[in-house]
């Protein structure tokens, strides 16, 4: 191809609140039409054909990336029922497989071989897997296109066969019975939305399974899980703020579900299990109610009847620096994770001494955070942490519950990479409303912080999430290696600094990721950076950060890539039947309404291009993506190009209109092939493709 491909045009006009909004591409919203797939595979080949120069460059990054991956690679093992279990990736593989010990005997089980589960798609992606009990089981289940849609099977661990029953449409979230016989696991409707609870008996057709648990608020998803004591099953309903958790006996899977603590809007609240020294038996219960940065409370395991809150009792209060996350229970001890000036943290606490400073795990890396690990034994007197930063390989270590003291289990292996080559480093910035925004600053310790060096900007800015999490990447070491700083702004609307930092990024107050994150950019062009050679990128939410400061900053960027961009706002919180639209309208607002549908379409990327001079464009999608459907960045694309046709070779969207997921491909060096294709974008648009 010579030029860029030009979509069809049709008339269309939106109509909300006496505004209209003309919308020539509202077609390409019906996947079914061919035309759509036809525009598609000629974008992709736009793409193949304008980046065909960056050929080279990319098997080069993808060489070195894969040259930091171990040729095989293990998890660290968790302990459950006198076996120790981990996963192994297999030399040249794609993907991992489950592996098991038993204490009382030599040699490895191989329960699953997740390579085999491919078919010609070359997709796979696991949804869940969990072993039984009794050990003789493993339910898991399997998506081979990308659209989250999974098959849920049993397998026979003695003789590796699979069960017959089969159920064809599940989601994530799943647990046993404690006599393992019984399986509970959720669906979802035709917008994506977990909504149901079932229940399978083991050896029974699938047709005759039990409805549990249905949720009928399109606002909310249900999902569920097995306690750590093994007692109780957890189910819970949950919206942008607001939640309900119910609890089923695990030794009467056929019980009804009981409440914990019914609902109220604006009350979000989770359940952990615990059994006391006394014998006796309680839930711990991590609550927003009265604490914006959540409190812990005590409430007695519902037997019976249905509980409310008022059946709740204090037991650590909210301290308002520290944003309590969730609480893990074990045999004595409780392990609360929380995040605190940015970083990620662990508190061992008696569970006799709630309230107390306890002892605090921090992360052993600079710019890290340290979670809990896979710690299935609720009898355990050790915990498995695991500690982790952006240029470190994940370590695992056991705590010990009483001591603190750490013991290292395991190191992952990245051959050739030392991390002390590389420097993390924490920087503020003021945003116009003087808020100082915290952002990470990663580079090579060659490079220098003098204004010469092209720098990455990374944001996500939503639901309170910190994306991605202080993780270690093989990949980001070839962009640091040619001399670019990566920097990871921690803006408003994501969970850096605890729920209030969600609360002035989301809504009406949403503008401030964006100016949040254009004034990092700005502070590091202040004489940290080049500040003509700098590039930017997010994922998802991320991506519609990235498509408003691409339309509100267009002067501020070399090039931006925008994967999977949530970028057409009002017409998709417009539309109930597109997946996620309704349990998103507490996240950004809905715009039936005519203050949200005002605030929206002030940012709403589609809605707004940019006036002026642009820089270079990546956009992503995928034809079986279902949280950002693939017409949302075709549509957006197809109006760039619409509006600055001069430009618009500049622009391309990387499509998959096969097998391909949210995320990118699937498979260790598939998805390092993705990163290098983007890499290799990026560094040519700042001239460093050379590692200095």
């Amino acid at each position: 191809m010579s030029t860029p491909p030009q979509a069809p045009r049709e008339p269309y006009e939106h109509t909300e609140h006496g505004v209209v909004r003309p919308d020539p591409y509202h077609w390409m919203r019906n996947t079914e039409d061919p035309r759509l797939l036809a525009h598609l595979e000629a974008e992709r080949l736009w793409y193949d054909t304008a980046s065909g120069h960056l050929n080279s460059l990319v098997e080069t990054l993808q060489s070195e990336m894969l040259g930091r991956v171990p040729t095989t690679d293990r998890t660290v093992s968790w302990q459950l029922h006198g076996c120790s279990y981990y996963t192994v990736m297999p030399a040249g593989r794609e993907h991992p497989q489950l592996v098991r010990e038993k204490h009382d005997s030599e040699g490895v089980e191989v329960l699953l071989d997740v390579n085999d589960l491919a078919d010609d798609s070359g997709y796979v992606e696991l949804g869940l897997e969990v072993v039984s009990p009794d050990g003789r089981l493993l339910a898991y289940s399997v998506d081979r296109t990308g659209d989250e849609v999974y098959e849920l099977r049993f397998r026979d661990l003695a003789t590796g066969a699979d069960l017959p029953e089969v159920a064809p449409r599940t989601y994530y979230g799943g647990a046993w019975s404690r006599g393992s016989d019984h399986f509970f696991y959720t669906v979802h409707d035709e917008a994506y939305r977990p909504f149901q609870v079932w229940r399978h008996a083991l050896g029974t057709p699938v047709a005759d399974d039990v409805l549990v648990l249905e949720e009928q608020d399109e606002r909310f998803e249900l999902n569920l899980r097995a306690t750590r004591s093994g007692a109780l099953v957890v189910v819970w309903a949950e919206s942008r703020d607001t939640r309900e958790v119910w609890v089923v006996d695990a030794a009467d899977p056929t019980a009804l579900p009981l409440s914990v603590g019914g609902r109220r809007g604006g009350v979000e609240y989770h359940a952990e299990h615990v059994v006391l020294a006394d014998g006796s038996e309680v839930l711990l219960v991590v609550t927003n109610d009265g604490a914006e940065e959540f409190r812990l409370a005590r409430c007695p395991v519902p037997r019976g009847a249905h509980l409310d809150h008022t059946a709740w009792s204090p037991a650590r209060a909210e301290r308002p620096h520290e944003r309590l996350e969730r609480v893990d229970g074990f045999a004595g001890h409780a392990v609360l994770s929380y995040r605190s000036e940015t970083e990620h943290r662990l508190r061992v606490l008696p569970l006799d001494d709630l309230d107390g400073e306890g002892l605090v795990i921090s992360s052993a890396f600079a710019c890290g955070g340290v979670h809990i690990g896979p710690n299935a034994e609720y009898d355990a007197v050790a915990v498995t942490v695991e500690d982790e930063s952006y240029v470190e390989p994940p370590a695992w270590s056991a705590v010990d519950l009483v001591s603190g003291e750490r013991t290292e289990l395991l190191r992952r292996e990245s051959p050739g990479h030392d991390a002390s080559s590389y420097v993390c480093e924490a920087r503020t910035f003021p945003a116009p409303d003087g808020t100082a925004v915290p952002v990470t600053l990663v580079r090579h310790r060659d490079t220098a912080l003098d204004g010469s060096a092209p720098a990455l900007l990374y944001g996500y800015g939503a639901y309170e999430a910190v994306y991605p999490d202080q993780e270690w990447d093989p990949a980001l070491p070839a962009l640091l290696d040619r001399g670019v700083v990566y920097a990871h702004a921690h803006v408003r609307g994501g969970g850096e600094g605890g729920r209030r930092w969600w609360l002035e990024g989301r809504l009406e107050q949403k503008q401030n990721s964006f100016g949040d994150y254009a004034a990092v950019a700005d502070g590091l062009a202040s004489g940290l950076v080049d500040g003509d050679r700098i590039a930017t990128r997010g994922l998802s939410a991320g991506g519609l950060l990235q498509g408003a400061v691409f339309s509100q900053r267009p002067d501020r960027w070399r090039a931006v890539v925008a994967e999977v961009p949530f970028v057409d706002v009002v017409s998709t919180m417009l539309d109930a039947s597109i997946p996620l639209t309704v349990t998103e309208w507490d996240e950004w607002g809905d715009p039936h309404r005519r203050a949200d549908f005002d605030w929206m379409r002030a940012y709403s990327p589609y809605d707004n291009p940019p006036d002026g001079p642009r820089p270079d464009l990546l956009v992503t999608g995928a034809l079986h993506d279902p949280r950002v459907l693939v017409f949302e960045p075709a549509k957006w694309v197809a109006r760039l190009r619409e509006t600055d046709p001069g430009w618009s070779p500049r622009c391309l969207f990387r499509v998959e209109t096969g097998a391909g997921a949210h995320v990118g491909p699937a498979g260790r060096f598939a998805h390092l092939g993705y990163e290098a294709e983007v890499y290799a974008w990026v560094l040519d648009r700042l001239d460093c493709s050379v590692v200095e």
